[in-house]
């Protein structure tokens, strides 16, 4: 067992600072580099990208990340894990090994977690009674199946342990939990028994640290003008030890910021009751942890406390719900408020004389109110201000009268009142509204399943 092990976080996002999961592993020393690239919209991106080229539907970038790291892969013995394998691991697993394999670095292990995607078996699930209701109004999945464009189990750490047990140095897994990228090495290494809370509660706060990246090392912090240096911003890193002890910290030399206030605002961030946070590997409560910085940069964590895990996980799945369209235009003064509420009235007047049909017809006029609430009054009106942004959306089922709408808004430049300033982005057009639907499922419907690939 080792004394400790260091696990950088080198990703919050899919989209994040792509040098920063190569600075991870070239600027200090780390044991693991881990990734998050998922949000619960991603996933129906990747499908549809899938659907568009079936070797796409994963993070494309993370491919580049590897092939930059793998000296560090081999030479030092740092494991990467990452969900960038999306709706396609093993669409990534083969870049993957075509670029270690051109690079010249045979004997590279990948691994690859997946049973995650479950759009497939939909139709299955709700024949053996998995009704799949939706968490925030109680509907059965059956009322959008057809409208389905992803559907994802959120898998816990488990099937990482097991592809670290088949010595994977590179491990890619469809949707996973965020926290599960961290617990999954703390377990391999320290031998912690899964009935071990406390010890799990651990690995998944010290995931939830990391999961967002930069976030608790300075980065959108409050006191952001306490971070000296944000060009070169050293992303977190925790220095967990079999005990349950962990440290937060960053590598020496680089910008950011770790302090007690950044950490406890990323221990806030996307929580809902503290003291009952569920993942699928245990009920994490935030309330028992403590946080000490005991050093520059340097951050104790002690005192997490945990609770068995639910006999469900969660379900993430996304449909098509009809479609939006936004579109704005400036006003200047004078009487800029007048002319942009003059502006969006003749465009719903004109949707009107058309026949085109919306479920939603929103204005809104920044620079005044910024959104659709605050009423607009005669005194208001009377203001002047240096210009107005109008903003309008609609959204509804018909896809055309959307795009018929678009093609009334460069016109009332012309035929509106004068004054407009600002148009850009050229004609607007419809685009998919893609709705959340959030589930949880028995988990003995699914089963994880951990592939061991390797280059001869």
């Amino acid at each position: 067992m080792k004394d400790f092990i260091r696990i950088a976080s080198g990703q919050g996002f899919w989209g994040d600072l792509p040098n920063a999961p190569v600075n991870q592993a070239k600027k200090g020393q780390i044991d693991y580099l881990v990734m998050d690239y998922l949000a619960e919209v991603t996933m129906s991106i990747m499908q549809k990208q899938r659907m568009r080229n079936p070797d796409w539907g994963y993070a494309r970038d993370f491919v580049n990340v590897v092939e930059q790291v793998l000296p560090e892969i081999k030479n030092d013995g740092i494991k990467v894990i990452s969900n960038a394998g999306g709706v396609n691991p093993m669409a990534c697993k083969d870049e993957i090994l075509k670029v270690a394999k051109e690079n010249g670095y045979t004997g590279l292990k990948v691994a690859v977690v997946d049973g995650d995607d479950i759009l497939d078996q939909i139709d299955e699930l709700i024949a053996d009674g998995h009704e799949l209701k939706n968490m925030d109004d109680g509907q059965p999945i059956s009322t959008v199946k057809d409208k389905l464009l992803s559907a994802n189990v959120y898998f816990g750490c488990r099937p990482i342990v097991e592809a670290l047990e088949k010595e994977a140095d590179v491990i890619i897994t469809g949707r996973v939990t965020d926290t599960g990228l961290t617990l999954a090495p703390m377990i391999y290494e320290f031998g912690w028994d899964y009935d071990d809370y406390d010890k799990m509660a651990v690995g998944t706060i010290a995931g939830h640290i990391l999961e967002c990246g930069a976030q608790s090392s300075g980065g959108n912090f409050t006191d952001w003008e306490k971070v000296e240096d944000f060009v070169d911003i050293g992303f977190p890193i925790v220095q967990a030890y079999p005990n349950g002890d962990f440290f937060v910290t960053k590598h020496e030399g680089t910008g950011g910021l770790v302090s007690e206030m950044t950490v406890k605002e990323q221990l806030l961030y996307e929580i809902g009751d503290p003291s009952e946070y569920i993942t699928p590997d245990v009920i994490a409560d935030f309330t028992s942890i403590k946080v000490e910085e005991t050093s520059k940069n340097k951050v104790k964590v002690t005192g997490i406390k945990g609770h068995p895990e639910t006999p469900t996980y969660k379900v993430s799945a996304s449909y098509n719900d009809g479609y939006k369209l936004f579109a704005t235009l400036v006003y200047c003064w004078p009487d800029a408020l007048k002319k942009a509420v003059r502006g969006a009235d003749i465009l719903e007047k004109r949707a009107e004389a058309l026949g085109l049909e919306f479920d939603e017809f929103h204005k809104e006029y920044i620079g005044f109110n910024g959104n659709t609430e605050q009423p607009i009054t005669e005194e208001a009106l009377q203001r002047e201000y240096d210009e107005i942004q109008m903003r309008v959306a609609v959204s509804g089922s018909n896809k055309k009268h959307l795009n018929r709408f678009g093609m009334e808004i460069a016109p009332l430049i012309l035929t509106g009142p004068s004054g407009v300033t600002g148009f850009a982005g050229g004609r607007p057009k419809a685009s998919d509204v893609v709705a959340y639907w959030p589930a949880l499922l028995d988990k003995k419907a699914v089963e994880t399943r951990v592939t061991l690939f390797e280059i001869e």
